[in-house]
């Protein structure tokens, strides 16, 4: 330590020093910290965000130069936040993430009345619809401040939805009058986060501010991909081998009953086939003396007899499997119709 530093040091008063050491033990407490906009709280606001807080953030405020000495003490990447201490700040910790501190912050923040001379903090709007005021005076000051107002059936309507002062526009006291009036809080009061840092990395509100549930959204739409993308590339895993296994058992099956092979697992669904096929072709026929005494008036197989079994997977959660089965259903269906053509020819040379 340089002696100018030395100097400095010993200078402090003691009452300093103790407040410094107490910022420097509560940020050390923290996985995560950040710094928090405090400005216009109320007292009693404040300690009832602090009680909210309990259990997941702590809250401390002090004076901004100590906090800036604090966290230049700590180091570990918190000097960072030294820029955002300016004005009425507070500290902030918390071994949660950082996006579940910010969502708890603005989740916690509450309307509040707006005050003349202070900014929109977004577009001013008086609703349509009855203002529960009786015909008076107060229908001049709505439509002094830019409201669509008139007097109907003994009260004071607003006849629509009306912006009376854009974000970013100051609140004159005609206009925070009216709103006073109207019970209408157009802004929010809370703790802004102006940044936070977590194991070294430093956060600002717009990166912090996702929707959560269009993340996951976002998450479960990409797993789903890359197991399809596994299956199709035919990369086992772990996740992927049942779904595999279940393809290329029902691929096999297809192929099995195309080709007739002859196989205990098979039979069943080569006899159903070829039944299908030999009611198909007969009832394709006009002429029954044609036809054998028992193909006679025989009707069509219906459909679900002709459905090929090999088309069912075990694993029916899996789009990958689902996609499967369809193709192996269009297979086995062009290989019904060419071993229709083959039975027609095999009936021609039977009965011919």
């Amino acid at each position: 330590m340089s002696a100018e530093a030395e100097r400095k040091t010993e200078t402090i008063p003691q009452w300093k020093r103790e407040e410094t050491d107490e910022l420097v033990a509560f940020l050390e407490r923290y996985e995560s910290v950040g710094v928090v906009d405090i400005t216009g709280i109320p007292s009693r606001q404040l300690q009832d965000m602090r009680r909210e807080l309990h259990g997941t953030a702590a809250l401390r405020v002090s004076r901004n130069t100590l906090m800036e000495r604090a966290l230049v003490e700590v180091d570990e990447g918190l000097e960072a936040l030294t820029e955002f201490i300016e004005g009425q700040v507070g500290l902030i910790g918390t071994n949660d993430n950082p996006f579940g501190l910010y969502q708890q912050l603005e989740e916690s923040k509450t309307p509040a009345p707006i005050s003349a001379g202070e900014v929109a903090p977004n577009d001013i709007v008086i609703p349509e619809g009855d203002t529960g005021v009786d015909p008076g005076p107060f229908v001049g000051d709505l439509q002094q401040v830019g409201a669509n107002a008139r007097i109907e059936g003994g009260s004071i309507q607003v006849v629509e939805d009306s912006e009376v002062l854009s974000a970013g526009e100051e609140v004159s006291a005609d206009l925070a009058n009216v709103l006073g009036e109207l019970g209408i809080e157009p802004k929010e009061v809370g703790l802004d986060l102006r940044g936070v840092v977590s194991d070294g990395v430093s956060f600002s509100p717009e990166e912090l501010d996702i929707d959560v549930e269009e993340y996951v959204a976002d998450l479960e739409a990409a797993s789903s991909a890359a197991r399809n993308l596994s299956i199709n590339a035919e990369y086992p895993t772990a996740q992927t081998v049942p779904s595999m296994l279940a393809k290329a058992s029902g691929e096999a099956k297809s192929v099995g009953l195309s080709a007739a092979v002859e196989s205990p697992d098979l039979a069943d669904d080569l006899v159903s086939k070829a039944d299908a096929q030999v009611r198909s072709l007969a009832a394709a026929i006009d002429d029954d003396k044609a036809l054998p005494e028992e193909l006679r008036g025989v009707e069509p197989a219906p459909a679900e007899e002709t459905t090929d079994e090999a088309s069912e997977t075990e694993d029916d959660e899996a789009d990958a499997d689902a996609d499967a089965a369809e193709a192996e259903e269009s297979t086995d269906e062009d290989d019904a119709e060419d071993d229709a053509d083959d039975g027609g020819d095999a009936l021609g040379d039977m009965f011919g």
